[in-house]
């Protein structure tokens, strides 16, 4: 693991970027018009605030992302009070709904830094080549990371490239093709300029900024969700046969910070830390219990085949009662527990990847099949395990279509409540028949997000844009 030096040393760095001040704000950003004047980007001085300043912005979506990709499907049901989770919890959602708001929010906050850097940084004086250009590729890793998730949850959106606040405010609805191919773009680009981020001294790549491995891991889920097997699956596998990680033992997955799993995930101090908003994980998932895991995750994620990764959640018998089954979340800790940032890559997804992608061109077994990416992780979920009657089977043989339905099982166990499931059942289709067998209320408008009604109100361009059903 990553030493707690260098993690305090993050928490200090990002404290530099409190002119988004206080977790609520980060969450749910002001309107880009609002923050214009806050930049100054003038010397060589400014630029590290600014590039922290777009990692801050990007932290903005990271909640509210997991909570799309998790709480829209069938992980969890409702069990407080709150109107959002509600609308999450009976798959009634709507325009109004807070969690579009902030992610809306985040998306575009991140997209305005990041063109302030792109637009700003040629003209400073003083700035080394070498800064320049790698700030320039983060700014683009960035970008890319937060058109991507647009297009992945609302489908088409703006294609905002200034920081022209009066084209800005009119800016039309974009197609996800076009959106997605100014992803590939910036992806690509800040792949040739982003830092190796080789271990030194026998320790981990810190996982804190953006580096290479990074973007080959987004590269990797990109062509994933474009359904380019052949990229996808060599992408992956750069990242796999790197030096720079390895897969730990899936307790730590749950229980640490900047393990040495980690390719890319986003820190909080413990002034910004999401445990304490609205859209705080911890607070949702521990504090209050706003939702809780479904009945059905549950039976799954304690099944054999799962392992170790039922560590992913707790129960607790003082819980259980009405229609509360006493189980938890355990993924998101405190300010003072050192799982509380939010995991962007890491390796474990890099193996999935490579397994779908293998199921999809037809390469079940052998060395290079699917089943033996999967292997690999059920046998690191098995390896604490001492009874071999407990550990997960190791697969064998499987059709295409067979094997397919055991990568999207091996994901609920691997990545669940990382933010992937809603997404992972949209983009394989499976989201109708898995959904309307979960919950009586969903329908497939549910396959994409509501723009948020206050965006259409601000925005004369999406009047009558608005995504089908709602």
């Amino acid at each position: 693991m990553v030493s707690k030096m260098n993690k305090y040393h993050i928490s200090l760095v990002m404290a530099v970027g409190l002119w988004l001040s206080s977790c609520r704000e980060v969450l749910e950003p002001r309107p880009i018009d609002i923050l214009a004047d806050q930049f100054v980007l003038n010397q060589a001085s400014d630029v590290a605030t600014v590039r922290l300043g777009a990692y801050a912005a990007f932290r903005g979506t990271a909640a509210p992302k997991v909570i799309v990709g998790d709480f829209t499907a069938d992980y969890i049901q409702h069990n407080g009070t709150f109107t959002d989770y509600q609308e999450l919890g009976n798959k009634q959602i709507t325009s109004a709904n807070g969690v579009a708001g902030a992610l809306w929010g985040g998306v575009f906050n991140t997209i305005y830094v990041c063109n302030f850097l792109l637009e700003k940084l040629p003209t400073v004086p003083g700035v080394r080549e070498a800064e320049r250009k790698t700030v320039t590729a983060e700014a683009r890793f960035l970008r890319g990371m937060a058109n991507f998730i647009g297009a992945t949850t609302f489908g088409g959106i703006p294609n905002v490239t200034s920081t022209d606040i009066d084209v800005n405010k009119t800016v039309s609805k974009a197609s996800k093709e076009t959106i997605m191919e100014s992803v590939l773009a910036d992806f690509q680009a800040a792949l040739t300029d982003l830092p190796e981020g080789s271990p030194t001294d026998g320790r981990p790549v810190f996982a804190g900024y953006a580096t290479k491995n990074a973007a080959r891991a987004a590269l990797a889920r990109y062509y994933l969700y474009q359904k380019n097997w052949v990229q996808a699956e060599a992408s992956a596998t750069t990242v796999i046969n790197s030096t720079s990680y390895e897969l730990v033992n899936y307790s730590d997955v749950v229980s640490e910070d900047f393990n040495n799993e980690s390719i890319f995930e986003v820190g909080y101090t413990a002034s910004d830390d999401p445990g304490t908003s609205a859209f705080g994980l911890n607070n949702l998932l521990v504090g209050r219990r706003e939702v809780i895991p479904s009945n059905q995750f549950i039976t799954q994620i304690i099944s054999r085949d799962a392992g170790e990764r039922e560590a992913t959640v707790d129960f607790d018998f003082n819980e259980q009662g009405g229609g509360d089954n006493g189980w938890s979340v355990r993924k998101y800790g405190t300010p003072d527990e050192d799982n509380n940032n939010i995991v962007i890559f890491r390796l474990g997804e890099m193996y999935l990847i490579r397994a779908e992608a293998r199921a999809q061109q037809g390469r079940i077994t052998g060395a290079t099949g699917a089943l033996s990416d999967l292997n690999v992780l059920r046998t690191r979920a098995g390896k604490n395990t001492a009874a071999t009657a407990d550990k997960p089977t190791l697969l064998t043989t499987a059709s295409q279509a067979e094997a397919l339905l055991l990568v999207e099982r091996e994901r609920l166990y691997e990545l669940a409540f990382e933010g992937h499931r809603w997404y992972d059942l949209v983009r394989t289709g499976r989201a109708q028949v898995v959904m309307s067998a979960f919950s009586p209320n969903w329908t497939s408008k549910y396959e994409l997000w509501p723009i948020p009604q206050t965006e259409i109100q601000r925005n004369p361009s999406l009047v009558g844009q608005q995504n089908p059903g709602y």
